[in-house]
């Protein structure tokens, strides 16, 4: 294995200590995990919510500053990808299984089961549900990804450092960043980076599960689920180990394809209507009390603070977690973009098509319960997109064999994306990592999921997320004063050729 790092050794002796933990003594790490994942969101709620929100006033700030105007690249250098490419790019990587799994399943979860503010199944409680939904997929979201993104990308394309986390950091550490402290801060990088894809993995595997439950009566249960696993594993790591970059942009295509039948047809067949108004209302609504949910902690409402914990808290958690694979790639398909037009296009515009998603199968899953259709409420979280298809049989049984098709494709790309990345922050940024390491980094997420799956279910997963995003939030801090005097040094450095021009 060429080029092997100690980071990858560091990263990978990380996760082999978790998972033969987790096979030999299930029960304890599942208390332990829960322990730990308890006292981050009851001691650091604050600490989140300040740092995310942090995060795009940073954003924002690049849109206003003169900063702006600096290329992620040399002067000369164009974009590789004209504007559709790169927004579709930008889409299919933040949309994932994520909003698949949670397309339906959250808006009903907060307007009928567990409002945010109000009685669940009220007037107040509905909206409120679609604008909390907004909230956690909105430029918060995007705000974490696109400072990854940015200081990566700005980085690697205009001072050619290497494409590591630790790479970025040189302005404040100096030499120290290549050494020991530099290793340290790109395998908490890694680390992360695998339990946050391994536990957007084990969502996939468990709604699988539920859709062939929902439509075939299997079962729902970790039998079920390791077998998915270990199936869409052997197709993901041939991929990986075929290097089919055709077969990968391919199924990346499909997604797209996949993902709008399913949105179109469900905005056809469903309410459109009421899809388009709750669309147009709920925005409206984001944007009036954007700074309200931003900061809301409810300190003096044990019920309130433990619905923050539960989903607020938790969203905060995974998008850190998924920066720094969703950066990496983010980062790589913008070159030759200003500051200000990477942030206005990875800021606003997979907002906008996420919100899109959201109304469609959101709305229609309240309008299905509040008239009375079929309580999706009632069912398991992975099932309720499915309970929604079923009342628009036949055509809506096919759609949800599609969307098992559409997770399954998602799961194999962003696997073997995951192992690319994986494979290069563990070989010095190298871009063609062996394939013997993407294979090894292949088993280790599936490995992670598994073991996640088996000690807890949706709940360990949520609890290694919360735990992997903390140590990674801190090194994002750092990343940004480091990108804010390596900008300085470059304005000065500027203004001191034009003053010797001038000479």
């Amino acid at each position: 294995m060429k080029k092997v790092t100690p980071v990858f050794w560091g990263a990978l002796g990380i996760l082999v200590f978790i998972v033969a933990f987790g096979i030999i003594a299930p029960a304890t790490l599942e208390e332990l995990t829960g322990t730990l994942q308890g006292f981050i969101t009851e001691t650091m709620g604050w600490y989140y919510l300040l740092i995310v929100s942090g995060f795009v006033l940073v954003c924002l700030f690049f849109v206003v500053s003169p900063y702006g105007k600096i290329k992620l690249g040399k002067p000369d250098d164009k974009p590789d990808y004209n504007y559709a490419t790169w927004f579709a790019m930008l889409f299919s990587a933040g949309m994932g299984i994520g909003l698949v799994f949670w397309g339906a399943a959250e808006p009903i979860s907060h307007s009928m089961i567990d409002s945010p503010t109000t009685e669940p199944g009220s007037d107040q409680a509905i909206s409120d549900a679609m604008r909390f939904t907004y909230f956690h997929w909105g430029v918060h979201a995007w705000g974490i990804y696109a400072v990854v993104a940015l200081i990566l990308a700005y980085f690697k394309f205009r001072r050619d450092a290497p494409g590591l986390i630790s790479g970025t950091l040189t302005p404040i550490l100096g030499k120290h960043a290549e050494g020991t402290p530099g290793k340290i801060i790109d395998i908490i990088a890694v680390t992360a980076t695998v339990i946050g894809v391994s536990s957007t993995l084990g969502f996939g595997a468990v709604q699988i599960n539920g859709g062939l439950n929902y439509l075939l009566d299997v079962g729902s249960n970790f039998g079920v689920q390791f077998v998915i696993i270990a199936v869409v594993t052997v197709l993901f790591m041939i991929s990986a180990y075929t290097g089919l970059n055709r077969g990968i942009k391919y199924l990346s295509n499909v997604n797209m394809i996949l993902a709008v039948l399913l949105f179109v047809f469900i905005l056809i067949a469903g309410p459109t209507l009421y899809a388009l108004n709750i669309f147009t209302n709920t925005l409206g609504t984001y944007l009036q009390t954007l700074p309200t949910m931003s900061f809301r902690l409810a300190p003096d409402n044990p019920e309130a603070r433990e619905w923050i914990d539960g989903w607020t808290i938790f969203f905060w958690a995974w998008w850190i977690a998924w920066a720094p694979f969703v950066g990496s790639f983010i980062a790589r398909v913008s070159k030759g973009r200003t500051l200000r037009e990477f942030v206005l296009g990875v800021l606003f515009v997979p907002c906008l098509v996420g919100f899109a998603w959201f109304s469609a199968f959101g709305g229609t899953a309240i309008t299905l319960e509040t008239n009375g259709i079929i309580a999706i409420s009632e069912l398991a979280t992975e099932e309720a997109l499915f309970g929604v298809f079923a009342q628009y049989a036949p055509i809506g049984t096919i759609m949800s064999f599609v969307a098992i098709i559409l997770i399954g494709t998602f799961f194999i790309t962003s696997a073997d994306s995951g192992t690319f990345i994986l494979g290069m922050q563990t070989t010095g940024g190298h871009l063609n990592p062996s394939k013997t390491i993407k294979l090894v980094w292949g088993v280790m997420l599936s490995a992670t999921a598994l073991i996640l799956l088996y000690t807890g279910g949706l709940q360990a997963l949520e609890n290694a997320l919360i735990i992997a995003a903390l140590p990674f939030s801190i090194i994002m801090i750092l990343m940004i004063f480091s990108m804010m005097k390596a900008l300085k040094q470059e304005k000065k450095s500027d203004g001191d050729k034009g003053q010797a021009e001038r000479l």
